[in-house]
């Protein structure tokens, strides 16, 4: 068996990448390895394997954080899951953008007969982004509007997703019409575009009349402050993080006139700093996976022999889903839309 595997020594530029051939890992104890099928690929992926992200990558570096696939082998003590098991886990080393990897046993969750690897490598880490801003940071309910910036994206998307199980009712903004069905068709209640010319009122009328309550934002570009001056009294502005490109400045009156919080999201430092909250969270989505609650979200295949063309489209904003690399050896010209 070989274990291919998308490496680099710099994590500066895609080009400084290059599959190579690695041994195969060996499970410790409390650990397993698995066969990896699919990779979920985010903005922060991007962001992470080209240097350009608040963390900086420990090199060598191989990318890849969210993985679906097949156990493969048990470490000493593990008796959770079985060898052929399918399941999903967020690796604690990245490491995702191979055929085999390691990760602790504990950390596994088994997959619906019916969720595809790949629709399962796209899940966790948006899933628990969204889970954790409009949960925790957000105290989302069932009298909740929350606009959701970026909604036909994977982050955006999944947040759409949770606030409708959360009772809370999803107003979607995004750039094109194509991504405002996409998002509508998630489960969105109404969908507004992103021109700036009189953005507030149709932003407000999408909403029902009225500003929201919370707002979604992976975005903060430039309806960042049109939509915090439209929020709603006691409001909660989730900053999540900075697609639109340069970071916006907020005048610190508009949170006192609007009794309103600009709230700060950070999974990464949530799950470091509140593990036990962290794992409550882990333990909700894993429950709504395993009753269909969390229904399989659209992907954006890529094959491993296209790791880069992954990482450009994962950064570039203009897909709808998520981007998912496959570890199978077929070459594709386009990626593969896959909604079942």
């Amino acid at each position: 068996m070989h274990n291919r595997t998308v490496r680099t020594e710099t994590a500066r530029e895609l080009d400084a990448y290059s599959i190579v051939d690695m041994p195969i890992p060996v499970p410790g104890p409390g650990e397993v390895r698995l066969r990896v099928a699919a990779c979920g690929v985010g903005h922060v992926d991007a962001l992470h394997a080209t240097g350009r992200y608040q963390a900086t990558a420990t090199v060598p570096f191989v990318p890849g954080v969210e993985v679906a696939g097949t156990v493969d082998a048990l470490g000493d003590g593990v008796d959770s899951v079985c060898v052929g098991d399918r399941v999903l886990v967020l690796v604690s080393v990245q490491s995702g953008f191979a055929d085999f990897t390691i990760a602790p046993a504990p950390h596994l969750a088994k997959l619906p007969d019916a969720m595809s690897f790949a629709q399962a490598a796209s899940i966790r880490v948006n899933a628990l982004t969204a889970l954790y801003a409009l949960k925790n940071r957000g105290g989302a309910g069932s009298n909740d509007t929350v606009l959701v910036f970026g909604a036909a994206g994977g982050v955006g998307s999944a947040a759409v997703t949770v606030a409708n199980i959360l009772g809370a009712r999803a107003i979607a903004v995004a750039s094109t019409q194509e991504k405002r069905d996409f998002a509508l068709g998630l489960g969105a209640a109404g969908a507004v575009d992103t021109d700036p010319d009189d953005w507030r009122q149709r932003m407000v009328e999408a909403c029902g009349g009225t500003g929201p309550d919370i707002i979604f934002d992976p975005v903060c570009g430039l309806l960042f402050e049109p939509a915090f001056r439209s929020i709603s009294w006691g409001g909660r502005h989730l900053v999540i993080g900075f697609v639109g490109g340069e970071i916006p400045r907020l005048k610190a009156n508009l949170p006192l006139l609007k009794g309103a919080a600009l709230v700060g999201v950070d999974i990464r430092n949530f799950n470091l700093r509140e593990p036990d909250k962290a794992e409550v969270n882990r333990n909700l989505l894993r429950q709504w996976i395993a009753d269909g609650s969390f229904p399989p979200p659209p992907v954006e295949e890529f094959p491993l022999e296209r790791f880069r063309d992954a990482l450009e489209h994962a950064g570039s904003g203009i897909g709808l889903g998520k981007t998912v690399l496959t570890m199978d050896r077929t070459t594709m010209d386009a990626p593969k839309y896959n909604t079942t």
